[in-house]
């Protein structure tokens, strides 16, 4: 059985990476099938209901009733088609790890159902070496015995969940194959629905790129918030000075301080890097020491908010506004929040929280703005979300944002 020439695409995986890609596939001329373990969210994608703010209900829809997009929990399905793509999460475990279980779990569902000539591209995120020693061996080992030829590329994912300029259609694509042959398909596939895609000589070499674009951003976030540090304890405005810098036209980009890292990207991607380093003998020493820092913020955070309360209340009130890990998104993936939260609560304060975008948080509901609090935080900065009752009232506010100027009671990071 051979699906070559099918313009049918399987993804594994309907999440922030998977759902956008397949409208971008079905916009690109593609019949899509998504392939979701959870049976819950499956169910929910075919009633029309999208679970990810970059995809709407109305474009959902209209993929649905046009039969070009159909999602389930059957793995057999993907047999009809000639790309299957992996875009499952890529956690850390509890030891801060890299957790493969669900990539290895994704290849092993795929595995029996592969069709001969099919090409199999991981998008999701891991370390240099992933996509040749772990999902080929699994692909390979499993694949029916008419299956001979498989091909095989990593093209990392690069999503940003709630951006308004980049998406899955502008934004480059790295794709890296284990050979000729695979590279050509794999670079036709993702011509076919990007407007650009950028070819290099291995997996290796994207894989490596994926862990450097994130790692980047996480020592940059360090090294602003380290800096943070010490202009305050000296009373400088740190914007003005990232500000004063960024007048310099080469050289310099500006990263701004705040709560600390989150997402699915930036707190993750770099610790696949520390372990990678760790297994081939050597350590990531300068990335190592940029995850502490940010993991420290939090509780910089907190000892800032609670030097603002009087103090002569030995319990403090506290209400952190905004829990997502970015504004406009209601995803509170390794959101730095938590690590604020459980600080505040070991030191005995009652912190509430509000979020215009999360309806619900580890189990905790959000309080309306008018909570009684003696300090609020803002931690992200959401739309909907209007302070001026709190500036009004005379509540002292933490501006982890940059963005309130000019109001009495509100101090900026």
């Amino acid at each position: 059985m051979s699906a070559q020439n099918s313009r049918i695409l399987a993804i594994i995986g309907q999440g922030y990476v998977g759902l956008p890609l397949a409208m971008a596939a079905v916009d690109a001329g593609w019949t899509v099938i998504g392939v979701d373990n959870f049976e819950a969210k499956v169910a929910q994608i075919t009633g029309g209901s999208s679970p990810v703010e970059d995809i709407s209900d109305a474009q959902l829809q209209a993929a649905l009733s046009k039969g070009v997009y159909t999602a389930t929990t059957d793995y057999s399905i993907v047999a009809k088609a000639s790309v299957i793509t992996i875009c499952v999460p890529t956690p850390l475990d509890d030891k801060r790890e890299p957790d493969l279980a669900l990539l290895r779990s994704a290849a092993s569902g795929i595995a029996p159902y592969v069709s001969n000539e099919t090409l199999v591209v991981s998008e999701s995120t891991s370390y240099p070496g992933t996509l040749r020693d772990i999902i080929i061996p699994i692909v390979n080992s499993l694949k029916p015995t008419e299956t001979s030829a498989v091909y095989f590329a990593s093209a990392p994912e690069r999503v940003n969940p709630g951006d308004p300029v980049w998406n899955q259609k502008n934004t480059p694509r790295l794709v890296g194959a284990i050979d000729e042959e695979s590279q050509k398909r794999a670079l036709a596939f993702y011509e076919s629905i990007c407007d650009a895609a950028v070819s290099v000589s291995s997996p290796e070499v994207a894989e490596a790129a994926k862990l450097l674009e994130n790692t980047f951003r996480l020592v940059n976030i360090a090294l602003i918030n380290e800096f943070t540090q010490l202009c305050s304890a000296s009373g400088i405005n740190v914007h003005e000075v990232i500000d004063a810098a960024s007048s310099k036209p080469y050289g310099f980009m500006p990263f701004r301080p705040g709560v600390g890292v989150g997402g699915h990207c930036i707190p993750v991607d770099p610790l696949y890097l520390t372990w990678w380093a760790r297994q081939n003998g050597g350590k990531a020493t300068f990335v190592e020491s940029a995850d502490s820092i940010n993991h420290e913020m939090p509780i910089y955070v907190a000892e800032r908010a609670l030097n603002m309360v009087d103090q002569s209340i030995k319990n403090p009130k506290v209400l952190i506004l905004g829990v997502a890990y970015k504004p406009g998104v209601g995803d509170v993936r390794e959101t730095p929040v938590s690590e604020l939260r459980d600080y505040l609560k070991a030191k005995g304060v009652d912190v509430a929280w509000h979020d215009p975008l999360v309806p619900v948080w580890e189990g905790s509901s959000p309080v309306d703005l008018d909570w009684n609090c003696d300090v609020a935080i803002l931690a992200t900065k959401q739309p909907g979300m209007d302070l001026n009752q709190l500036i009004t009232k005379g509540i002292q506010i933490l501006d982890c944002t940059n963005s309130i100027t000019g109001q009495a009671g509100v101090s900026s990071l």
